[in-house]
């Protein structure tokens, strides 16, 4: 695996626990959401940053609709959004 990956084995309740708290960890500390599909498509070009928009409607009040809100924003102000 590259750089910035990292296998989780979550076969015991332990594992499982922290997996999730790394996880955890991760999206506060960085700000950013791991395996957010509708972020992945944007950034691989699949759907547009009016698409993400539009996605982003039903859930805007919640912490994930401000999340892909903001991903809007950001593509918006930066043409190297993109990976």
């Amino acid at each position: 695996m590259s750089r910035g990956m990292a296998w989780l084995d979550t076969g015991t309740h332990d594992s499982l626990l922290e997996a999730g708290l790394f996880v955890h960890t991760i999206e506060r500390r960085q700000g950013l959401s791991i395996a957010c599909p509708e972020e992945i498509a944007f950034r691989q070009g699949f759907i547009t940053a009016e698409q993400l928009e539009a996605l982003a409607q039903p859930v805007i009040k919640s912490g994930y609709g401000q999340y892909l809100l903001a991903c809007c924003g950001a593509a918006l102000r930066s043409e190297d959004f993109k990976l």
